[in-house]
């Protein structure tokens, strides 16, 4: 073999060397996927929620490729390990799996849904080169900066405090949760869902269970409030009333005293028809009382319910009694 053959076998060796990791590294996701499906099938209840979400077909098998499970509690914070303090329902560990708080109070139907598109965002988010991921990063900033929901605003300030990625955050919440997107925004969740609204139908439908009863608590509280001044006002009245008709009484009985019979007469009527104003007043008390305990008793059934919502997402350890 001449010296001129071996150097071209030398240069096309180095070149595989070179070549053949880079091709490893460009179908790395797709050796991985591969993998991690070859043996899988997903349950029922993973497959529904994929076609409920309107995964296409490419976005399905990224959730399929880790595993996604719903758990209970004390699983779900054996998977989810977080130093959070609010409620969590669902966490990506990247390499690892997808977990879901198995959320089953019929009210809320519609959270697992949009927990499931969450957390697969956040996995396709991972998979973004770093050129999409800085273009994507200044859409999402970009139409974050003109979201007017005050919930959305908390949320994320809540994981600015807690040092979490913002941008990561945003990919995963402006599109499983926010109906009105910038059209470039829009067109780039087309890449994962063939209907992005229906995902954010089920987000405003559990949302709508929490808003309903927020508000008429709060609108139960406001009346309760008028109703408690308005009986504090006719008591306050009733004691007037009560004071006069006692001094009004005294004065009666000196007139019987000094058998002043005529004088006794004539205030008789007056008296009565005094007493009279107070049972009415008493009357009307009463009313403003009962009508105040049986909002009392809804405002608490509604506040009740609430609380259970609030209980069902809850994920959070429960706390131990000392003995």
């Amino acid at each position: 073999m001449s010296s001129k053959s071996k150097r071209y076998i030398s240069l096309a060796v180095i070149l595989l060397a070179i070549v053949a990791p880079l091709a490893v590294w460009t179908q790395r996701w797709n050796i991985y996927d591969a993998l991690r499906l070859r043996n899988y099938q997903a349950s029922a209840e993973v497959a529904q929620v994929a076609t409920d979400t309107a995964m296409n077909d490419d976005t399905r098998q990224l959730f399929y490729v880790y595993y996604p499970e719903f758990q209970d509690k004390q699983a779900f914070n054996n998977s989810c390990k977080s130093s959070e303090k609010t409620i969590v329902l669902g966490c990506y560990v990247s390499g690892n799996g997808i977990y879901l708080y198995n959320v089953t109070d019929a009210r809320l139907n519609g959270i697992k849904q949009v927990t499931a598109a969450h957390e697969t965002l956040h996995a396709a988010y991972e998979r973004l080169s770093s050129r999409e991921k800085a273009h994507v990063n200044n859409l999402l900033e970009d139409a974050f900066e003109k979201i007017d929901n005050q919930r959305i605003k908390d949320t994320i300030e809540d994981y600015r405090k807690n040092g979490a990625d913002i941008t990561n955050e945003l990919h995963s919440i402006l599109g499983t949760e926010v109906r009105n997107l910038p059209p470039e925004l829009e067109q780039y969740y087309t890449r994962y869902f063939t209907n992005r609204l229906k995902i954010v139908e089920y987000s405003e439908k559990y949302e709508q269970a929490f808003n309903e009863r927020k508000q008429k608590v709060a609108e139960a509280d406001k009346k309760l409030a008028s109703l408690k001044q308005a009986i504090e006002a006719g008591e306050s009245q009733l004691n007037i009333l009560s004071d006069g008709l006692k001094s009004e009484r005294q004065r009666l009985d000196g007139l019987l005293a000094n058998k002043d019979y005529d004088s006794y007469n004539a205030a008789v009527p007056g008296f009565n028809s005094r007493v009279s104003a107070y049972n009415r007043q008493v009357g009307q008390v009463g009313s403003l009382i009962d009508q105040y305990n049986a909002l009392v008793a809804e405002r608490n059934a509604i506040a009740t319910e609430e609380s259970e919502l609030v209980k069902a997402i809850d994920s959070r350890p429960d706390t131990l009694q000392t003995h």
